[in-house]
């Protein structure tokens, strides 16, 4: 008899340099879906750490990632999740059948301050709030 009969959703979030969008991302879904959810980031050409004002500016929403690490995409990642988003990473995410994609538009935190990190903070909060309640059952 399995233990686990219901396998968690899981999603991918892709940016290029996994510094900032895709970090802040998961940060939120990891956080906000209270372990419902399996999340991973990576980036298609990963960055040295992760951008020093979306930390500052998650940190300010008590979510610390702090210790996160940018990872690079690899085909097995992608393989391995059910729902991929990508933020600005173009054909370079690999595509397989029967996965849900979305394109999320956001921009890029990169070389930015805190002030212009805050609102693009904020929207990706609230589509992974309307993430996670679709994937959510019903």
């Amino acid at each position: 008899m399995s233990t686990e009969t219901v396998k968690k959703p899981s999603v991918l979030f892709v940016c290029v340099h996994n510094a900032g969008r895709s970090q802040m991302a998961a940060a939120f879904l990891t956080t906000l879906g209270e372990g419902r959810i399996e999340v991973r980031s990576a980036g298609s050409q990963p960055a040295d750490k992760v951008n020093p004002a979306a930390v500052e500016a998650m940190a300010e929403l008590g979510i610390d990632m702090s210790a996160e690490i940018p990872k690079i995409l690899t085909t097995e990642a992608v393989k391995e999740s059910d729902v991929v988003i990508t933020m600005g990473c173009g054909d370079e995410c690999p595509y397989f059948p029967g996965k849900r994609y979305e394109d999320w538009v956001l921009e890029d935190p990169a070389g930015q301050g805190i002030e212009a990190v805050r609102p693009i903070r904020d929207e990706i909060k609230s589509r992974v709030e309307t993430l996670i309640e679709s994937l959510s059952p019903a």
